[in-house]
């Protein structure tokens, strides 16, 4: 099997086919995804809470978002690795170039971002500097003290209308990905439609190019999954058959139903 690149997934929204990603940690886990057809992961700063017990993603640093990108890179060495910057990484371009250079140099493909068009400027100088971006709007995890908690966004239009002028900036800026965090269904369908790179959901209904779920979530290891949270471990018994039904759900659009996404 060949490796997975950005034209790769964008060829797939052009032939509109639907496509699942997963949050991986470790090597195990990766080499699974892989073996079951996952081509994309995320090496989330979703570790904070899944991997390290935090009550939130704050406390994740560049130096633990490098070590579980090696060890995911070990495990898949021809998927498509996307590392999060952690909350603070990226205050500033300057800040934002050593930190990006330290993942890409730990094995990712490309980095993630959040918030919005107050960064075109950093997304611009890094793909100039060879460092792919993926931006992260709707709920953006980081900013949980400033959001007021795990809260829809876009649910109003000068709302909505503000995460589709942020998606439009950044793509102009040089982002090639886009996920797209708790938001209606609607809205979802809006940016990806207006968007030509790809847009991956979570959260954000079944009209996107993607999804992602935090793998704890997809296996029914979270002790209060969100809404949007499918355990598809409960429906088959055993990993590799849950990761494979995640998949075949995404590919068809039956994944996420009206049950696992906001109006």
């Amino acid at each position: 099997m060949k490796p997975t690149t950005l034209a790769d997934l964008s060829q797939l929204k052009k032939e509109k086919r639907k496509f699942a990603t997963i949050t991986a940690y470790d090597a195990s886990f990766a080499h699974l995804f892989a073996e079951q057809g996952i081509s994309v992961m995320l090496i989330g700063d979703s570790l904070g809470m899944t991997i390290q017990g935090f009550d939130s993603t704050l406390p994740v640093t560049i130096e633990d978002i490098s070590y579980h990108t090696r060890s995911v890179r070990a495990g898949a060495p021809r998927a498509f690795l996307i590392a999060d910057m952690p909350f603070m990484s990226y205050a500033t371009p300057e800040q934002s170039f050593d930190n990006a250079a330290e993942l890409m140099r730990s094995g990712a493909n490309m980095v993630k971002i959040e918030g919005g068009d107050w960064l075109c400027d950093t997304v611009k100088m890094l793909t100039e500097r060879a460092v792919p971006v993926c931006g992260h709007l709707g709920l953006t995890p980081q900013s949980v003290n400033v959001l007021g908690g795990y809260k829809v966004q876009g649910r109003d239009e000068s709302s909505a209308q503000k995460l589709l002028d942020d998606a439009i900036a950044l793509e102009k800026a040089g982002m090639q990905l886009l996920v797209l965090e708790c938001v209606p269904t609607t809205l979802a369908q809006r940016i990806t439609e207006a968007l030509d790179i790809p847009v991956i959901g979570i959260g954000a209904g079944n009209m996107t190019d993607g999804q992602i779920l935090v793998m704890h979530d997809a296996l029914g290891i979270t002790a209060r999954p969100p809404k949007f949270a499918k355990d598809f471990l409960k429906e088959t018994g055993n990993i590799r058959d849950a990761i494979r039904l995640y998949i075949e759900q995404v590919e068809s659009g039956a994944y996420p139903d009206q049950t696992h996404s906001f109006n």
